[in-house]
């Protein structure tokens, strides 16, 4: 299937999302021979499960890295945005991470993702000791070990979690139901959201994850929770959402891997209301930095702005924005160093700070997808 870059295609018999494969992409006019450029690597999963994130992520990025170099690059010198597509296995990370760590022009990894090539590549980099600074990946889970090279810049799925659950309490819920649409998110996640739930005098009945998520959504009794905490991607979403039966009014609360937009873009496939929390502000936001990405993308990109987009470009932002704090040359060891001071950033207003941590801040806000099919934020 031809990959459009301005639209998503929909496997309607599947619900999962499908584009063609990504190859080793570059910004237009630049050249893995000229050696007046920097190389800014981001390695992006184009696996089913992770493609729909990477997308955005990846678009966002671009966005951003193509209006810095418009306006004069880095040092004065253009930055060579290049794309490394995995499949999400070990071995294909491997090669990407082969392939960056001889080119000696690549001076920093930013915005890797989705989750599973984040969490991939910081283990292997560990292993490797490669001394290059990695900014700013998709990691969703904050009880991952974070060492001395590896940045994250955007609140886990603990925090979201913790966020959303918080915001149910304050509105007077008392009982939620948790689906978890893998045996992995189920593994990592259960105790903690338990732990929260707990905490915040909230009754949960938990859902173990099963093969067929539509399955499972008809199997809802008009007893299971009228709330409900998804724990998963788009493809699951959208497979649990084809079973939803109108039994009672119910919502369902997301995380941040679920796209809002491209759930829009279903129509009627959908019934009930989907709040999703965002790692980024909302796309309603006065911010400075929501203003220039709506901008940005609108000049560059024929795609409607996404949360995810926004993260790849605060993601660009924040790797340019240390990388112009660089003290001497521009080799990979200086550049570890500047992000390795962890200083407090201002990317026009969305505020990166790490204080005593190796994970930074905790901000999470919420949208809502409107059972019609509208994102309100």
């Amino acid at each position: 299937m031809t990959l459009h870059t301005n639209r998503r295609r929909l496997l309607g018999a599947t619900g999962a999302l499908a584009l063609s494969p990504w190859s080793l992409a570059q910004e237009p006019g630049s050249s893995s021979g000229n050696t007046q450029v920097f190389t800014i690597a981001q390695v992006v999963d184009t696996s089913i499960a992770q493609q729909d994130v990477s997308k955005d992520l990846m678009i966002g990025s671009r966005a951003a890295w193509q209006e810095i170099n418009s306006n004069g690059g880095l040092r004065g010198l253009q930055i060579r945005h290049a794309t490394f597509e995995v499949d999400g296995s070990p071995q294909s990370l491997q090669e990407a991470l082969q392939a960056m760590s001889t080119d000696r022009q690549c001076i920093a990894i930013s915005a890797t993702s989705g989750e599973r090539a984040a969490v991939e590549l910081v283990t292997q980099m560990r292993k490797k000791n490669l001394g290059m600074a990695h900014v700013a990946p998709w990691l969703q889970n904050s009880t991952l070990e974070v060492d001395n090279r590896t940045f994250p810049i955007f609140a886990a799925r603990q925090q979201q979690i913790h966020h959303a659950l918080r915001l149910l309490t304050d509105q007077g819920v008392r009982e939620v139901g948790a689906i978890y649409a893998t045996a992995q998110d189920f593994r990592q996640y259960r105790d903690d959201i338990e732990q929260i739930s707990q905490n915040l005098k909230l009754k949960l009945k938990t859902f173990e994850p099963q093969d067929d998520l539509g399955q499972m959504s008809r199997r809802l009794t008009p007893d299971t929770p009228a709330i409900l905490l998804f724990v998963g991607g788009t493809p699951e979403i959208i497979s649990f959402l084809q079973g939803i039966q109108a039994q009672r009014q119910r919502y369902i609360v997301a995380l941040a891997d679920v796209n809002l937009q491209t759930l829009s873009q279903l129509g009627g496939t959908h019934r009930i209301p989907i709040v999703g929390t965002q790692v980024v502000p909302v796309m309603s936001s006065s911010l400075p930095i929501v203003r220039l990405y709506k901008s940005v993308l609108a000049k560059r990109f024929d795609e409607p702005p996404t949360a995810l987009g926004l993260a790849g470009f605060i993601a660009a932002r924040y790797t340019y924005n240390v990388l112009s704090t660089v003290d001497g040359s521009m080799t990979r060891a200086n550049v570890l160093a500047a992000f390795q001071k962890r200083s407090f950033m201002d990317i026009g207003g969305y505020h990166v700070s790490y204080g005593n941590s190796r994970q930074s801040n905790n901000f999470v806000a919420q949208s809502m997808l409107t059972a019609d099919g509208r994102v309100v934020s």
